[in-house]
């Protein structure tokens, strides 16, 4: 028995030595603060500033491996093989569906995380193979010559804020360790010009910054808790962005309460001294990076802080504060952890039949029916004669959108269309025109088949080689911008010439953002907008066609008639941009989107006419369907008040939700209004309740005239005060 306690002991003192030796910050056990703490402490300068760093390097005597940060998942997991490519953020953000996107996210997050064990596995942990995605982009989109505004969820605050935190829910999930890390970028005034985007500084008022550039981002951090702030490449009002001391500072981290860390957008701290003259050299970059809180530099400018130090331009203090903001990040993810939840899941989940579904819905339900003259659509799939045609009908790339990953199983608009006619059913198909400048051959030879045929498909558009990022953009000459907004003329000149011989036209339209199209609409019996829908996107685009799914997208953007109707692309000030603050009469409304129904809004009702701040307002109304196959309509609520004072919107948008009607139904829609759906963001961003009388309107889309010509139903609206 002796020998048993001295061998008992012995281990025991073993096991606790070990105990002993084994780091604080490796102990899941621990906080996460004292975690941070503990591996700092022991950290050398120059071990400090690598880990500042978007490639942070590995330190083998504490048996930390290397990380890389930037990964994206705008659309699904970006850059980094196979995955499920879902449609184009614009175009989910088209489905006006919260509960879709929370489920976008969780399968983002699932493939992200599957991903990672494979790579961490094989040794392969290079960039886009992390944890840390730098997604969703929840900046406003104002003007649609920005390209990249297809990355945005649209340009309501409203909308974004809701599209965007469940995006963010689903991705971060609500466990004790993170699925994956998302981000709210770029913080925070940033719609182009891209051309420019290293020089120009975004001047905006108070008014304009608290109640429509920052509303997304606040509801990400507060409500979402998004793990990621990426500041912006420009400066707004003066400073740069990711420098800046009052939003960094004063908003993000004070007012806010935001505890995640804050990364320049890639190389931005060189445009510090490049573009935006505020300091002399990357060392002086550097030093006014760490003061307002960058946490983390994608770029080349944070190896120079050890001279910056040196220089007595800044302190290990600051690197040592900027560190423990950044690497609580890792520790919520479990990267310093030897068993995490997450680690059990496999690659079997990437492009499972669950996430294929859930891109077609996704497609499916983004997909906006702009027109349906004399009930073109749907199309009978036992039509003796079908001609197919234009630039994006067999092209992959009008499905992918820029930030993409890679499908094995991309489902073009000429595959969608051809598996839902019957066996009988001749199909042609030629491209007939290119998609970004005249034919060489100038001949006609293609637009005989649409004489010939008993309807012609016209896929036009645009894709990610003419419209995004400064650098994806190829085709472009505008770095990704658009000087114009219409279809290229020469794909109107071969619309003109197949509209005066088809029977009946139908165009199908990919594109990013609001393209102008009166021309189109004139010529058109029947138009689908697309957007970048993503790999089953043709499928989508096939069966709304053919009636085997119902349209049911809105549009999450104004088309407006003509460029002319806007303000000059640089100028930031609202007036004059969006449904809320245009006064020129659009194209398509704000929220438009036709159905294969005549649906009828009856009487608003509320539960009471006039309510104080503490009051919850309930409003309700009947909405009616005459179709014969089930629908799904995005009902709308929007305010306006009265007696409006000139920088008051026209109306806004708040509340919304897809609602399900069976064929002949019947359906009482209810929504909660609290106090923030009639207050303003004063100066120092505080919601105020706005006294005063206001009308509401339960509608389809915004409540324009120019919906209602257009054949939307007509909207219902009540009077209330507010006390």
């Amino acid at each position: 028995m002796r020998l048993y306690a001295i061998v008992a002991l012995v281990l025991a003192t073993s096991m606790s030595f070990a105990q002993e030796q084994r780091p604080i910050f490796l102990d899941s056990n621990k906080t996460i603060s004292d975690r941070v703490e503990d591996l700092v402490s022991q950290l050398t300068l120059d071990e400090k500033a690598g880990q500042l760093m978007f490639e942070a390097p590995a330190i083998p005597r504490l048996s930390i491996p290397h990380y890389s940060w930037w990964n994206e998942c705008l659309h699904g997991i970006a850059r980094n093989g196979r995955a499920t490519v879902f449609p184009q953020a614009i175009g989910m953000a088209a489905t006006f569906d919260v509960d879709l996107m929370h489920r976008i996210g969780t399968a983002i997050a699932l493939e992200g995380r599957a991903k990672y064990n494979a790579n961490k596995k094989t040794g392969y942990m290079d960039r886009y193979a992390g944890l840390t995605y730098w997604s969703p982009n929840v900046n406003l989109f104002r003007d649609p010559r920005w390209g990249r505004g297809q990355e945005t969820y649209g340009e309501d605050p409203h909308l974004i804020s809701r599209i965007g935190v469940a995006f963010v829910k689903g991705l971060q999930g609500n466990d004790k360790y993170l699925k994956v890390a998302a981000m709210a970028k770029h913080f925070a005034v940033h719609s182009g010009p891209e051309k420019d985007r290293h020089t120009f500084d975004a001047v905006v008022s108070d008014y304009d910054l608290w109640n429509t550039y920052l509303p997304a981002f606040e509801a990400l951090v507060k409500e979402a808790k998004v793990e990621g702030v990426m500041g912006a490449y420009n400066r707004t009002n003066g400073e740069a962005c990711c420098a800046h001391s009052y939003l960094m500072q004063d908003v993000l981290r004070d007012k806010w309460g935001f505890k995640g860390y804050f990364v320049s957008d890639c190389w931005a701290l060189q445009d510090f001294f490049e573009g935006h003259g505020l300091t002399k050299d990357r060392k002086e970059a550097a030093a006014l990076a760490l003061k307002y809180g960058c946490n983390l530099n994608c770029g080349n400018t944070y190896p120079e802080i050890q001279a910056a130090i040196e220089a007595g331009l800044t302190t290990e203090e600051a690197v040592d504060k900027n560190l423990k903001e950044l690497l609580p990040t890792r520790f919520r993810l479990g990267l310093f952890d030897e068993a995490v939840p997450y680690d059990k899941i496999t690659t079997e989940v990437v492009r499972s039949q669950e996430h294929l579904d859930l891109t077609y819905e996704s497609a499916a339900k983004s997909i906006v029916l702009l027109k349906n003259d004399n009930e073109t659509l749907p199309l009978d799939p036992n039509l003796r004669n079908l001609f197919v045609t234009g630039p994006t009908a067999a092209d992959a790339q009008a499905l992918l959108a820029n930030y993409f990953g890679i499908s094995d199983d991309m489902r073009t608009m000429l595959e969608g269309i051809a598996s839902n006619v019957s066996d009988h059913t001749a199909i042609r198909y030629v491209q007939g025109n290119l998609l970004d400048r005249p034919n060489v051959n100038p001949m006609d030879w293609f637009s005989e088949e649409a004489e010939v045929a008993d309807v012609t498909i016209a896929c036009m558009g645009i894709t990610q080689l003419l419209e995004g990022e400064e650098g994806e953009a190829i085709a472009s000459a505008t770095y990704g911008d658009r000087e114009y907004i219409t279809l290229p003329p020469h794909q109107i000149e071969y619309l003109k010439l197949l509209r005066g011989k088809a029977k009946k036209l139908i165009v199908v339209i990919t594109g990013g953002s609001a393209i102008s199209i009166p021309e189109v609409h004139e010529m058109a019996d029947a138009i689908l907008y697309a957007w970048y829908p993503g790999e089953q996107g043709g499928q989508a685009v096939g069966d709304i066609i053919f009636g085997k799914a119902s349209p049911s997208g809105k549009l999450p953007v104004t088309f407006v008639k003509s460029i002319e109707d806007l303000p000059p692309f640089g100028d930031y000030n609202m007036q004059g941009r969006t449904y809320r603050y245009m006064d020129k009469e659009p194209l398509y409304p704000f929220g438009y989107g036709l159905h294969y129904a005549q649906l009828t809004y009856g009487e608003a009702k509320v539960n009471k006419s006039k309510i104080r701040k503490k009051d919850v307002l309930k409003v309700s109304v009947p909405i009616s369907s005459k179709a014969t196959m089930p629908i799904e309509e995005v009902v709308q609520v929007y305010v306006s008040k009265i007696n409006k004072a000139d920088r008051d919107p026209n109306y806004s948008l708040k509340a919304f939700q897809r609602v399900n009607l069976l064929p002949g139904s019947e359906k009482e829609v209810v929504f909660e209004l609290d106090h923030k759906a009639f207050s303003i963001y004063d100066s120092k961003g505080d919601l105020q309740l706005e006294k005063g009388e206001y009308e509401l309107m339960i509608s389809s889309s915004a409540p324009m005239q120019r919906a209602l010509a257009l054949g939307a139903p007509q909207w219902s609206s009540v009077k209330i005060k507010v006390k």
